[in-house]
């Protein structure tokens, strides 16, 4: 699987966001790279819980902007945080109890839901903001 390329698509024209997302795609990336990895592999236990706790750090960030500058489309994203936290604890139960395809299945739906969760949704908060003046 090829990894997430950043560049300036990504923007999100917030640099504390910015800089949150490609910590995220990095993380993301890393994954990626241990696609010969077992599930019972500590490496992807490891790797997956700093994501899980990386993002929740990103989503509170992100829904507090939201919040302050009252962003119409913060109840969809807030919905969109918690099915991404839900779904990620989904992963790191299957990791416990050695679920062989976790490995395949947590590649590919962290690399399709960030690339999407960015491009899409985020991208819809870019222009509200900065016309507020955070940037």
């Amino acid at each position: 699987m090829e990894k997430i390329l950043w560049g300036e698509n990504f923007s999100v024209g917030v640099l504390v966001l910015d800089k949150q997302h490609q910590q995220i795609v990095m993380l993301v990336n890393t994954l990626i790279e241990m696609n010969d990895t077992k599930v019972d592999s500590e490496i992807i236990s490891d790797t997956l819980t700093k994501m899980t706790q990386y993002a929740s750090d990103h989503f509170r960030t992100e829904e507090q902007y939201m919040l302050d500058y009252d962003y119409p489309e913060y109840p969809s994203q807030k919905k969109q945080h918690q099915e991404f936290k839900k779904k990620t604890v989904d992963f790191c139960v299957e990791t416990m109890v050695h679920k062989v395809t976790v490995p395949a299945e947590i590649f590919t739906y962290l690399k399709s839901w960030w690339t999407n969760h960015i491009l899409k949704e985020d991208m819809k908060y870019k222009e509200f903001f900065n016309a507020r003046g955070l940037r």
